[in-house]
């Protein structure tokens, strides 16, 4: 259960409960009449502790890390069985086994809890992260090993991947990450194209054929949601590699 101190009239001070205490410095926060905290400025770090003051200690860092997960586990989970609005932030807590108060702690709203589930577990991949995939003259198998690393059809990434494509239609802040994966996947494919392409590729031919192989690939990882025919990105590969004439 979470404490409140008052420190002055207009300031109140939130404290986790022995054993899921956030690591490092973490902003002030007030409670709001239904229990959540919502951060503010200044630092509080070393207000949170076991002994409202001293330092922490490696099982104490471990559980906040674990409490963390365990949120987020559980929020992605009922998100993707029931959806974003049908799911209360009392449920998500208790599936978490946290108090609701801790879970508004890290999170401080429910959206919050939806955009950390993306930026962590479905990120938008920079060039950095694929470099070396492409090799010169297997147009074809760049492609299939630019998609394995991309990693769309992992645990995670099919849960969340559901939940993108459904939740994008009625939510701002899901539809701008879809369209900033699908800007990062472009921008990936049409890298590996040039790189392994034997030929210079005019950039309206690489956009296209780009856009040919994303489409695909974000079909494949949306088929998840209907448990229908996956597509074939081996034989994709190949389609697009053959009309580029590599």
């Amino acid at each position: 259960m979470v404490r409140v101190r008052t420190v002055s009239p207009r300031r109140t001070r939130a404290f986790v409960p022995e054993g899921f205490v956030p690591e490092g410095s973490v902003p002030d926060g007030s409670v709001s009449p239904d229990g959540s905290v919502s951060p503010s400025d200044g630092p509080l770090g070393a207000e949170i502790s076991p002994s409202e003051g001293g330092p922490l200690d490696v099982g104490q860092r471990v559980a906040s890390r674990e409490a963390r997960e365990r949120i987020l586990d559980a929020a992605e989970a009922l998100f993707a069985a029931d959806g974003f609005d049908a799911t209360p932030t009392s449920r998500i807590a208790r599936r978490a086994a946290v108090a609701k108060g801790l879970l508004f702690y890290y999170f401080p709203c429910k959206m919050d809890l939806l955009r950390t589930l993306f930026v962590e577990r479905l990120p938008v991949h920079s060039l950095s992260s694929v470099a070396g995939i492409a090799i010169p003259g297997d147009v074809a198998g760049s492609l299939v090993r630019l998609a394995n690393r991309v990693g769309l059809t992992g645990r995670h990434s099919q849960v969340l991947s559901a939940i993108l494509f459904r939740e994008a239609s009625t939510h701002p802040d899901v539809r701008d990450h879809l369209r900033a994966l699908y800007a990062a996947l472009m921008e990936l494919t049409e890298a590996v194209l040039d790189a392994a392409s034997p030929r210079k590729l005019t950039p309206s031919r690489r956009s296209a054929a780009a856009g040919t192989f994303v489409a695909v690939l974000l079909h494949q990882a949306n088929s998840q949601r209907f448990d229908g025919t996956v597509p074939d990105l081996g034989a994709t590969a190949e389609i697009v590699s053959g009309a580029l004439g590599a």
